[in-house]
């Protein structure tokens, strides 16, 4: 009889979503058999989501990809023939070298998910290989803006400090969900324990979220006019004469343009735009700057419009005029304890840059100013179908899923038809995967060796995550990488990911086996850090008036623009279509597009949702769970109707991310339920990041 393994307990991060829980995971026979959270992490002190404390099932999942697979027969028919990993690195990297002399490196792109791990290695490669077209389907639609203006504005990134002695006296929840979402490292516990405490919260959301429900203040804003909403807001905190006379006199430039400039951004003016009763907006924006030490956490709802930019610069200023940055309990900046990834930026070749699809129309996204410069995703996928301004020919996906989490759905089903070639490394075969002419099996979570720095972008903390055991075949998507630089020969071939790893961690004088010893090393946090060198921008100052946008040909004041489509910049088209949709809210049981072949969590939430008001349920004689049709000008989808009275009357949410694995392959019903097939890719863009309206488009909905 065999005498089984005693069962081992490793300590790492969940990253199961974006991350940051410390957990525990036990391990017995190489099989993850529990994953708990862990007492002793600062982060999340053994508090963990739905999601994680499945890990278990989904590493062990039945149809997890085990083995690399090459196509059989035509692209999409959902044959495949098993081979070796020699095999599918060596023709693989054959195929690339060939079109990189044929095409240029150019012509292939890279694409990847949402807060991997194995991001910046991603951008690492590309650089490597000297292709500048590489994306993810956030960036200009998701947290770039964030990052980037505060850069120009207080320079640097800003988090809630939930981790020190003093609690916020005020949390205002702008287009964001954390209760649900627990993005990068600012996970749901530690909002939740702030209201615990007696923070008070104010929601600015279309719907009454999770978060908003603990709130004591809901402003149910028109989607896509956040910017008319904080204009207001700033309007309002001048005038009563509540802003922070100290902190703007002596950290502020451009104090007196911004006076002058929102004189006219009246809350009756914003009531009218935003449908936010301007009494709201008057207590709001007073509870806010009347409770320091405030902290403003904005979500991605603020960046998916067309006017991204001005947006994020309005709500931005907000902090810097009620004092809120760098003290206890209000938002502060980082202290980068980490060494910057090393992205081989240096290693593009001379001239590659220029050709980075969208970098001349969106310099903040794709230019020399831009945070993390990436392709335009709407250009690339229109160079995959026309070959304009040139062919992609080639596109390598790293724990991505387009045909879920890219707009316009169908148009990206089309491009993907196009390419030459078309490999995705993936946990499971997924609608996108099943399109590709090789698809590679990637290591889930508890597989994974990495060096992460949180909450992201500041690195007030850096944390160990380890392999600690392996299915089948299945390899990280950093050593997939490190296996065709190698064959490619590309330069930063020869460092391994544990000498990155060690390079990440030398301002801290460890390694990598010494941090996983510690497990963490959280430095007690330094405030008010602009007292000592000022802020990093060029006046050492908070920009108020950025000169620096204005030097590069932007508004260095924000303002509002009326969303490109909607009931009042297409009112013909609202006649047919006459509700707001908002796309994009999580559950918790799924991460985007993730998940929904996992029984535990399917049971939790067996279908897709709409959210409709009560009233309008009544309207189109909806009841509670009945089939509906959702339609805009570019589709229709079904979804099951979720009557409530959390939500703006006029507005209709709908879930994305939902496929059905139960469904034939290789389509998997990617269309029945894809809130993508609704949204639009076109433009008119942010002169800035290229964002696109994904919220406040036109819709309808009638019984199914």
């Amino acid at each position: 009889m065999k005498i089984q393994d005693k069962e081992q307990v490793f300590k790492s991060v969940c990253r199961i979503c974006h991350g940051g829980c410390g957990v525990r995971v036990y391990v017995r026979d190489g099989k993850v058999v529990r994953v708990k959270g862990d007492i002793d992490s600062s982060m999340n002190k053994g508090w963990m989501c739905v999601k994680g404390v499945m890990s278990p099932e989904i590493a062990n999942h039945p149809d997890r990809l085990r083995y690399p697979l090459k196509r059989k027969g035509k692209r999409g028919s959902g044959k495949w023939k098993r081979i070796s990993w020699d095999e599918a690195l060596d023709d693989l990297s054959k195929k690339l070298d060939r079109f990189r002399k044929e095409s240029g490196p150019e012509s292939i792109a890279l694409g990847q998910g949402t807060g991997r791990h194995h991001y910046m290695h991603v951008v690492r490669f590309a650089n490597a290989l000297g292709t500048p077209n590489w994306y993810e389907p956030g960036l200009a639609q998701c947290f770039i803006p964030r990052i980037t203006v505060s850069n120009f504005t207080y320079g640097g990134f800003v988090v809630a400090d939930y981790y020190g002695d003093v609690t916020p006296k005020c949390i205002l929840f702008w287009g964001h969900n954390p209760l649900v979402s627990g993005p990068d490292g600012e996970i749901a516990i530690s909002v939740i324990r702030a209201l615990d405490r007696g923070a008070i919260g104010i929601a600015v959301d279309p719907r009454r979220s999770e978060t908003a429900r603990r709130c004591k203040q809901w402003l149910a804003l028109r989607p896509g006019t956040d910017a008319a909403l904080a204009l207001a807001m700033i309007h309002v905190i001048i005038n009563e004469d509540i802003y922070d006379k100290e902190f703007v006199d002596k950290w502020t430039i451009g104090f007196k343009e911004l006076r002058e400039h929102v004189a006219g951004f009246t809350p009756q003016w914003a009531e009218g735009i935003t449908w936010v009763d301007k009494k709201d907006i008057i207590h709001a924006a007073k509870t806010y700057a009347l409770n320091s030490p405030a902290v403003l956490e904005w979500g991605l709802g603020i960046e998916q419009n067309a006017n991204s930019l001005q947006t994020v610069r309005a709500i931005a200023i907000l902090r810097a005029i009620t004092g809120n940055i760098d003290i206890p309990g209000g938002d502060i900046l980082g202290m980068n304890i980490l060494r910057s990834y090393p992205t081989l930026k240096d290693k593009l070749p001379e001239g590659m840059a220029k050709k980075r699809l969208g970098s001349q129309d969106f310099k903040l996204l794709g230019g020399w100013r831009a945070f993390m410069p990436s392709a335009h995703i709407p250009a690339l996928f229109k160079a995959m179908r026309t070959g304009v301004p040139y062919r992609v020919r080639a596109l390598l996906i790293f724990g991505n899923n387009p045909l879920l989490t890219v707009a316009n759905s169908k148009k990206v089903y089309d491009s993907l038809k196009t390419l030459d070639l078309l490999v995705v490394t993936d946990l499971f075969m997924t609608p996108t995967a099943a399109m590709a002419d090789y698809v590679l099996p990637a290591a889930f979570w508890t597989e994974v060796d990495q060096v992460i720095g949180y909450p992201l972008v500041v690195e007030n903390m850096v944390m160990a995550q380890q392999s600690i055991n392996r299915i089948g075949e299945c390899r990280q998507d950093e050593w997939i990488i490190n296996e065709f630089a190698r064959r490619l020969d590309l330069p930063g071939s020869e460092d391994t990911l544990e000498d990155v790893m060690n390079y990440q961690l030398k301002p801290l004088n460890i390694t990598i086996d010494e941090l996983r010893e510690r497990r963490f090393v959280y430095p007690p946090h330094k405030y008010r850090k602009f007292e000592r060198k000022g802020f990093r921008t060029p006046s050492r100052k908070v920009e108020l008036f950025s000169k620096a946008l204005k030097r590069l040909g932007y508004d260095p004041l924000p303002s509002f623009k009326e969303p490109p489509e909607g009931p009042v910049s297409t009112p013909d088209l609202a006649k047919e279509f006459p509700y707001v949709l908002t796309t994009g809210s999580r559950r918790l049981e799924y991460f985007h597009s993730e998940h929904r072949q996992i029984k535990s969590l399917r049971r939790r939430r067996p279908d897709p949702q709409v959210e409709i008001h009560r009233k309008v349920a009544k309207v189109h004689g909806i009841k509670q769970g009945d089939w509906v049709i959702i339609s805009s000008p570019r589709g229709s989808i079904k979804m099951r109707a979720l009557i409530t009275e959390d939500i703006n009357p006029r507005v209709i949410n709908v879930e994305h991310g939902w496929w059905f694995p139960e469904m034939p392959a290789p389509e998997f019903g990617v269309f029945k339920s894809n809130a993508n097939v609704l949204t639009n890719d076109s433009p008119p863009y942010d002169n800035g990041f290229g964002s696109y309206q994904l919220r406040g488009l036109l819709c309808k909905v009638e019984k199914d």
